[in-house]
């Protein structure tokens, strides 16, 4: 067991160093205005691929309400995001917000960190903004651009519910499979930090 400690202050400094970094996780996409489009996004890129599914994964290993609140709270939030985007409402550090999330998240389900609910829906919530907020600023301000939203919100609850079924099915049988998911999670943001990805 790792001491509280040790998990508190290497996920800060995983955190401040993912901020600092010049990279982007995020990257222009193609088409922004079909549900079609918006729906095979978040399976295109290592970045929200290991996001959403460790968003899932995480909920799974804290249980009870986790399972339903976190993931409901990142779409939920994601949602709201991009309604801020789309009005081109300015929100601070939104690419370095990403890149924190996949290294942040792999983090929390490697270490398997257990926070209350609340907690865990606002860190959660946070990232989410950013995921929100990039991809509102891409889209078309229009019906389009609102179908691509809801394919983008339907796939990220699909990947949500793969990291719910991974960690329910496995994660309790096989809790260091979990875990070692949520490290190549960390290790894939870490690769994109450094540019390696």
């Amino acid at each position: 067991m790792v001491p509280a400690t040790i998990k508190r202050t290497s996920l800060s400094a995983i955190l401040l160093l993912a901020a600092a970094l010049p990279a982007h996780a995020h990257v222009g996409i193609g088409t922004t205005s079909s549900f079609t489009s918006g729906f095979m996004h978040p399976l295109s890129g290592l970045d929200h691929m290991t996001v959403m599914i460790a968003v899932g994964l995480w909920a799974a290993l804290n249980g009870g309400k986790a399972i339903v609140d976190w993931p409901l709270a990142f779409v939920g939030v994601m949602l709201a995001g991009g309604t801020l985007g789309m009005l081109q409402v300015p929100v601070a550090f939104v690419e370095p917000g990403i890149l924190a999330s996949v290294v942040a998240l792999g983090l929390l389900v490697a270490l398997a960190v257990d926070l209350p609910v609340s907690a865990g829906v606002a860190v959660i919530g946070l990232f989410a903004l950013f995921y929100g907020h990039a991809h509102g600023t891409e889209v078309s301000e229009n019906a389009g651009g609102l179908g691509y939203m809801a394919g983008f919100a339907a796939a990220t609850a699909l990947l949500h519910a793969a990291g719910l079924a991974a960690g329910l099915g496995l994660g309790i049988r096989f809790p260091g499979l979990a875990r070692a998911a949520g490290g190549a999670c960390a290790a894939v943001g870490a690769g994109l930090a450094f540019g390696v990805l």
